[in-house]
């Protein structure tokens, strides 16, 4: 208890961070309704808070070995407030999307300084205790920053004040605190082709997830838009999307545990085609519908991003395990920054369906590459334990890289 007190600071930070920087995805995306832009180029905001995000991811540790984390976090945090206050000054999309590399450089750049400061501060006997506090942390404010955009009005000055204003409250917590800075760690090298090494199917995994959730999360408020949900209700599709994931995480971790993981990714992809087919396909669903829909897809789509996690550190080497998640970042980066301007380009040309139908595509191909896959090599004889994976930094592997070790 009193080594989370002592962290309190750390994951008070994390709270305000996601309020402000997960709120600016779909209250984006309105408001480019709002103002006129097309489709595609809302799709492309999504896209540029990727691009954004995975410079951060590379840049951060860097920074850090040279000003600082203290220092690191409150310019991360500046670039973030900045992007948030310009919007409404300049209402072009391609002026918006370069703000948004500013907030995508905001989300990596604070988490890798937040996750470099817990694992210096954590031991080995408090490592799961505060990975879990973490994840609990950060999923929460997660939940809450999709149901903010409810109490936003779109294109408003008002309402990216308001985020900015959290952004900026984020760098209290930790300025302030009296926890000592730890020493800088070692920057990973980013090695991509070790996941491939190690696993094409993880590959092919971490690809699809990100296609899955980027296009939900950064194009999903288009869909609720022109299906006829309101602003409420968009918040609502939204945040059931995140609630599904995480209630997934315990009963797939349990089955990734105890089968082959291969077709607990299989069957994952399956129910998530089903979810898809059924979303696109059946008409009046309703506002209820709607939502059960996006919860059951966020249950079936949000634990193949750790499940193929785990399914690569299977093939690894201890020595391996912060290079590895690199390299899972990197890609689950990649297939981010390409899917929601994928996904709201197919919506301009086929309607709403198209980004279902886009998504149920990848998971398929997931499916037959997972069959070639287990008909090409064998199961592993040693498995490491599951771990839910957050997609936070290149530096969450020294945080969890230990976890994956314990054999149940």
């Amino acid at each position: 208890m009193r080594l989370l007190i002592s962290f309190a600071a750390l994951f008070l930070s994390v709270v305000l961070l996601q309020l402000s920087t997960g709120g600016v995805g779909p209250l984006d995306a309105l408001s480019g309704i709002v103002l006129g832009f097309t489709t595609t180029e809302i799709g492309l905001l999504g896209s540029a808070h990727f691009v954004g995000f995975f410079i951060g991811c590379w840049f951060a540790p860097r920074l850090m070995g040279s000003i600082g984390h203290s220092r690191a976090f409150a310019a991360f945090t500046a670039a973030g407030a900045i992007g948030l206050l310009a919007h409404m000054m300049v209402t072009d999309p391609f002026a918006w999307a370069l703000m948004r590399v500013a907030s995508g450089l905001c989300v990596a750049g604070c988490y890798t300084v937040i996750e470099a400061w817990l694992q210096a501060k954590v031991t080995n006997e408090t490592r799961g205790r505060t990975m879990g506090v973490y994840r609990v942390v950060d999923m929460g404010a997660s939940l809450a920053a999709q149901l903010i955009i409810s109490v936003l009005t779109p294109a408003a000055y008002f309402s990216y004040n308001i985020l900015a204003l959290l952004c900026c409250a984020a760098l209290l917590p930790l300025t302030l605190s009296r926890l000592k800075e730890p020493e800088t760690p070692k920057a990973p090298r980013l090695r991509p082709m070790l996941l491939v090494a190690c696993s094409p199917l993880a590959t092919a995994g971490v690809l699809v997830a990100a296609l899955s959730s980027a296009s939900f999360r950064m194009v999903g408020p288009l869909y609720g838009q022109q299906v006829g949900l309101a602003i409420d209700q968009i918040a609502g599709f939204l945040a059931v999307f995140v609630l599904g994931g995480a209630v997934a995480q315990y009963p797939v971790g349990w089955l990734a545990d105890r089968y082959d993981r291969r077709w607990v990714l299989i069957g994952l992809s399956v129910a998530a085609i089903l979810s898809c087919l059924s979303t696109a396909t059946i008409e009046g669903l309703g506002t209820p519908g709607i939502l059960a829909t996006a919860f059951f897809f966020g249950m079936t789509t949000f634990p193949i991003y750790s499940i193929s996690a785990a399914h690569a550190h299977d093939f690894a080497d201890a020595s391996e395990r912060v290079e590895l998640s690199a390299a899972l970042m990197f890609f689950f980066a990649v297939g981010a920054i390409a899917a929601p301007l994928l996904a709201s380009t197919l919506i301009d040309a086929y309607g709403p369906p198209a980004m279902f139908y886009m998504i149920a595509m990848g998971h398929a191909a997931l499916v037959l590459f997972g069959f070639w896959r287990m008909w090409r090599r064998p199961g592993t004889e040693t498995r490491t334990a599951y771990v839910w994976s957050p997609r936070t930094s290149f530096l969450i592997g020294r945080l969890t890289g230990r976890s994956r070790d314990r054999k149940d």
